[in-house]
């Protein structure tokens, strides 16, 4: 009878993050040293080539917040709530995705800053302007729910915070 020898492989160990990231650092700095090399035999016969330029790195500038159109709290939080959407992406069905997007309700927490009646003002507000237009709009999130685009949303804010400003 044949008898086959069976060789235990053992898996192999697992690595946590900071592991795995020295290891890469590792590799890329010897290929970065190989290829500063390489550069300097390829450039050698090149008269007055010079090594590779340092190009120094200077921070983005920020953009400077638009100062908002509104004089009252309460527009100057729907308007930023309307921004936050418009730049961080708009979200239907969660609070929040994993790419950053928000849904109304979240915009007008984070840009509250804390201040919960003034957020909670700012969802009256919002509610008001939604059914002004669509009646049938029980809360914000079942009428967002029902959105397929940021569009209605961004116009919802912009009607809501437009009313509070007007007398």
């Amino acid at each position: 009878m044949n008898t086959v020898a069976r060789r235990r492989v053992a898996a192999p160990p697992v690595l946590d993050l900071d592991t795995r990231l020295a290891l890469v650092d590792a590799v890329m700095s010897v290929r970065l040293d190989q290829a500063a090399v390489a550069f300097e035999v390829n450039t050698a016969h090149l008269p007055g080539a010079d090594p590779i330029p340092h190009i120094a790195e200077t921070p983005l500038p920020t953009p400077a917040a638009a100062p908002s159109p509104y004089r009252t709290p309460l527009a100057d939080l729907l308007h930023r709530a309307r921004l936050r959407i418009e730049t961080d992406g708009w979200c239907r069905d969660a609070v929040f995705d994993e790419t950053g997007a928000v849904c109304p309700l979240q915009a007008i927490r984070l840009e509250a800053r804390g201040d919960r009646d003034l957020a909670h003002d700012a969802c009256v507000a919002l509610l008001d302007a939604i059914q002004d237009h669509f009646a049938d709009a029980e809360t914000i999130p079942s009428w967002n729910a029902q959105q397929t685009s940021a569009g209605p949303v961004l116009r919802a804010f912009d009607r809501a915070a437009h009313r509070q400003e007007t007398p």
